[in-house]
């Protein structure tokens, strides 16, 4: 485990422990977090916990041409149910991910300083949201940083059932038109395995990253 100093440098990912456990320390300033992420690391941590810096092997991705639509969701998408947006509602849309409950876990890894620092990549054009509206209400969505033809996914949230999945599919197919190389989706879930996502090693993840970034 490494101590971050006022540098904001990092070690090299390939450091991490076997559970992807880098190092700790830092802030959430605009200038490291978008180091970290050029470089395949990401911070993780709970509330009264200090920063805490991650790159796993294997790492879950999504490749866009590889978007999994189950029938259920085809027919959602089809009975236009939900209408979506990008970045219309990014700071709502991390405040549903911090609040949702999430079966088996409690509390929130969310941090008010973490929504604060995203929002200040929102405003610099990094961080996007794509949301899902039912009835004019926000009901699901999902945010993460844009970088040359990569995206970091961070986080989805739904209170009506397959909001998320919409909100994910639909802003897949947007980045699909933008010739988005790589999502990256950073933990594997059974979830994001049914969109699509598959898991590479690290070292094929970052040799990715510095070909698109």
């Amino acid at each position: 485990m490494y101590l971050l100093s006022n540098d904001i440098s990092f070690p090299p990912a390939e450091a991490a422990d076997e559970d992807g456990f880098l190092a700790i320390g830092g802030d959430l300033s605009a200038e490291r977090l978008l180091e970290a992420y050029r470089n395949g690391i990401f911070p993780w941590y709970n509330e009264d916990e200090p920063i805490c810096w991650w790159s796993p092997d294997p790492r879950c991705v999504l490749f866009p041409a590889q978007l999994h639509i189950s029938k259920t969701m085809q027919q959602v998408i089809f009975r236009n149910k939900f209408s979506f947006t990008i970045n219309n509602a990014f700071e709502d849309v991390m405040k549903g991910c911090q609040t949702i409950k999430r079966k088996g876990e409690s509390g929130t890894w969310i941090q008010e300083e973490m929504i604060e620092a995203y929002c200040r990549l929102h405003k610099l054009s990094y961080a996007y949201s794509g949301e899902a509206w039912l009835d004019g209400k926000l009901v699901g969505g999902m945010y993460g940083l844009r970088m040359g033809k990569i995206f970091f996914g961070e986080s989805m949230f739904s209170s009506v059932t397959n909001a998320s999945k919409f909100a994910f599919i639909k802003f897949v197919q947007h980045l699909q038109t933008e010739d988005v190389k790589l999502i990256d989706c950073q933990m594997r879930t059974d979830h994001l395995i049914s969109l699509g996502a598959t898991m590479i090693s690290r070292k094929e993840f970052i040799k990715i990253l510095k070909e698109h970034i």
